[in-house]
């Protein structure tokens, strides 16, 4: 008897869902009925071109080669995001419930596509993949993405003008897209630039050098796998007055600096970040403006000043366009222009970093995290009256975002602070939980994250010496680190912000 009163309940859902596919056909005969030359011209063309995400994929590729950096970040966002949202959608939600395709005979010949589609109706590939990748990429741009919906929202509608689905498959590809980007961004948090009120940039004046004089450019030709040699003729033939020293593998390379700059009005160095740091150091030794030229593999401080290709640095050296950076200095001595680490955040950058370029950034970081975690060597320290065990330990000069432990860029360097993860892998089923909270996006609220935003750290290694890398150099030794900002400190060459 208690269970009488639930049939009513089921015959009014029944009753509702019924109301619902009935309406659903009533919406689809009426735009089938509905006489229009302009649907019948553009509609088939729209849906043809979203055949296999080949618009998405069109834009995307427009979007990286012109677009700023969030809209870069959103076209890779979007792309990941429609390829899960296709598997997903055609893999999974069409098995789970059948429903026939629209009667095609209601709609008109003009606006008829040559192949009927095979497949389940519900719900709309096409849709589903135009939600998630419009949506990938307002996560990471908004004014992107409010355009992209617009177009994603036509692309639905070329569905149901076309015969291909009813508006209900629509609407529930639609959510479905939405649903799995907005899914990812809870995994792989997007970059939201802070824009807390801070001084403005500090400027320098510079005089004009059009062609290059006094200025002293130091470069390895054998960096960036070939870089430095294309950098090399570059810079030969926009700054003809400027003299060109190359590095050579038994030079002591803080020499070969020092004796530049004592020569030199500008200090130009061109290779990796570990060269950049040495040439730094000098530059502030002796008292030079820096430049600095994208010649290494990755060229992390080189695109954070936004000298991300030879052109702008040597615009900014004609033009004689200055501002000063913050530099970190480890125990007093030593220059930190990027990052230092401990533990295996070498490793995990490294990894990462090898597959981001096949499999993309989020999957290539959370693959990273669990290969790093499963063969670590865990380090003891001690700071700020605490002990804890860590296997990833990460120090920026400046803030870095996005939060969480894959910091990408930086969107000022002038902020003077230091930015700290670290990873508490001496728990209990740590390295479990680390690798959960990363793949349900809770990894900045888990107890097992840190993150320190401050003008000084110190740390001691508990067990004694440990290794030290600097600016993705592996090899400095320490039991105790001390850093501290050296607040605007260095001159550099970059474009007006």
């Amino acid at each position: 008897m208690d269970l009488l009163p639930f049939r009513p309940r089921r015959r009014g859902i029944r009753q509702i869902g019924q109301g619902l596919g009935t309406l659903d056909r009533e919406v689809f005969e009426a735009v089938a009925e509905s006489p229009s030359p302009l649907i019948d011209a553009v509609m088939p063309r729209l849906t043809k071109a979203a055949d296999h995400s080949k618009l998405w994929f069109a834009i995307a590729a427009g979007l990286a080669a012109f677009g700023n950096p969030s809209v870069k970040r959103g076209a890779m966002r979007g792309v990941l995001t429609l390829g899960v949202t296709s598997l997903v959608t055609n893999q999974g939600a069409k098995r789970v419930w059948r429903r026939e395709r629209p009667n095609r005979i209601l709609v008109p010949l003009a606006r008829q596509t040559r192949r009927a589609p095979t497949s389940n109706s519900l719900p709309s590939g096409h849709s589903a993949s135009a939600a998630a990748f419009a949506v990938g990429v307002g996560l990471e741009n908004a004014p992107t993405g409010l355009g992209l919906a617009l177009l994603a929202g036509l692309v639905g509608m070329s569905r149901v003008a076309v015969g291909a689905h009813y508006p209900g498959d629509v609407l529930a590809g639609f959510g479905l897209g939405a649903g799995i980007a907005v899914l990812g961004a809870r995994v792989v948090p997007p970059i939201v630039e802070e824009r807390l009120p801070g001084a403005a940039p500090l400027r320098q004046n510079a005089p004009e050098r059009p062609r290059g004089a006094g200025v002293t450019v130091v470069v390895n030709p054998a960096s960036g796998s070939g870089t430095g040699a294309q950098v090399l003729d570059e810079v030969r033939e926009a700054l003809p007055d400027a003299e060109i020293v190359e590095l050579g593998e038994d030079d002591d390379v803080a020499e070969v600096f020092r004796s530049a700059a004592r020569r030199a009005e500008v200090l130009a160095v061109g290779g990796g970040d570990g060269t950049v740091a040495v040439a730094a150091s000098i530059a502030l030794e002796e008292d030079v403006p820096l430049a600095v030229l994208p010649a290494g593999t990755f060229n992390h401080f080189a695109k954070d000043i936004g000298c991300d290709t030879t052109a702008k640095t040597v615009a900014a050296i004609q033009q004689g366009t200055v501002s000063c950076v913050d530099v970190v200095c480890l125990n007093e001595k030593q220059m930190v222009v990027n990052t230092a680490s401990i533990g295996a955040y070498p490793q995990f950058v490294q990894t990462r970093e090898k597959l981001e370029h096949r499999i993309g950034k989020p999957l290539a970081g959370i693959y990273a995290m669990f290969h790093t975690l499963r063969r670590d060597q865990p380090v003891r320290i001690s700071y700020d009256n605490q002990t804890l065990q860590t296997s990833l330990f990460f120090l920026g000069n400046s803030i870095y975002l996005p939060s969480g432990f894959a910091p990408s860029r930086r969107t000022r360097m002038d902020d003077g602070l230091i930015d700290i993860r670290i990873l508490d892998t001496g728990r209990p089923l740590a390295k479990l939980r680390i690798i959960a909270a990363l793949m349900f996006g809770r990894l900045t609220r888990s107890p097992l994250y840190r993150e320190l935003r401050v003008p000084e750290f110190s740390f001691r290694s508990v067990d004694g010496p440990t290794v030290l890398a600097l600016d993705g150099e592996v090899g400095t030794e320490v039991t105790e680190a001390s850093f501290s900002v050296r607040y605007r400190a260095l001159p550099v060459f970059r474009p007006e912000p």
